[in-house]
């Protein structure tokens, strides 16, 4: 996967994008990072990317030209989805990520001040993505999750592919429970069941626990999820032993 990113400030992203997964699949070639400024596409002396907005108000909103001018640079006809992250966009899921994750390329437009010209989310833009109900002085960090999120859905990014397939929302709940060593500390002792070496129950007690989790801190999770027959008996378990006290 190519990775393109568009920004005023691309000195940001050099030391994360050099950090943990991300480093290490690019030093494997499982993804190239690249990133633009946006600068280097205008045409006066100044390197304007930004003019105060038709109708007045405050702020200042970011020009069309630069963004046409670089996507065309860096796509060279090519066709690949062009991401605006913004908090008016889709809300980033792990369901999104790994439909990211599925491109041959992806072209990211970071915004900032008062947001972009509607004219290049008219004809540039084929996705818009939040990261959250809140605003960030620009899209950077918003790229850097986006990235992240989607780099290590990349076969051979993560260490186990296994990885990422069970962590939360990997299949819609939020993940099981997790014990290492020691087998007991300040009191606290690990579940019995992890400690057996029944596969079979400790699969059941994950399943179980990842969904007791799921109800506890995101209930609204669980009706999203195609759930099992065992999901239920499991479900009717953890309703019992709620109301019970346990």
């Amino acid at each position: 996967m190519r990775v393109d990113i568009v920004t005023i400030f691309p000195e940001f992203f050099d030391s994360p994008l050099g950090c943990s997964i991300l480093g290490r699949a690019q030093q494997a070639g499982i993804v190239q990072v690249e990133h633009h400024d946006l600068r280097d596409y205008t045409d006066d002396a100044h390197r304007t990317v930004d003019d105060s907005p038709y109708g007045g108000g405050a702020g200042m909103v970011m020009k069309p030209e630069p963004f046409f001018r670089a996507c065309a640079d860096i796509l060279g006809g090519e066709e690949a989805p062009v991401v605006l992250l913004t908090p008016q966009g889709e809300p980033f899921s792990q369901q999104k990520a790994a439909q990211l994750a599925a491109q041959e390329r992806l072209v990211l437009l970071c915004g900032h001040y008062e947001g972009v010209d509607e004219r290049v989310r008219e004809a540039l833009v084929t996705d818009e993505i939040s990261i959250g109900d809140y605003v960030l002085s620009g899209g950077e960090l918003a790229a850097l999750v986006v990235i992240d999120a989607v780099v290590r859905l990349l076969p051979g990014a993560v260490g186990n592919d296994q990885s990422p397939v069970q962590e939360s929302f990997g299949d819609g709940l939020l993940e099981h429970p997790h014990y290492t060593r020691p087998a007991e500390f300040e009191g606290r002792a690990v579940p019995g069941v992890l400690v057996e070496g029944n596969h079979e129950r400790i699969r059941r007690w994950r399943r179980k626990e990842s969904l007791r989790r799921t109800l506890q801190r995101r209930p609204e999770l669980v009706g999203r999820v195609e759930l099992s027959s065992e999901d239920h008996e499991l479900l009717k378990e953890i309703w019992q032993e709620m109301s019970a006290g346990m």
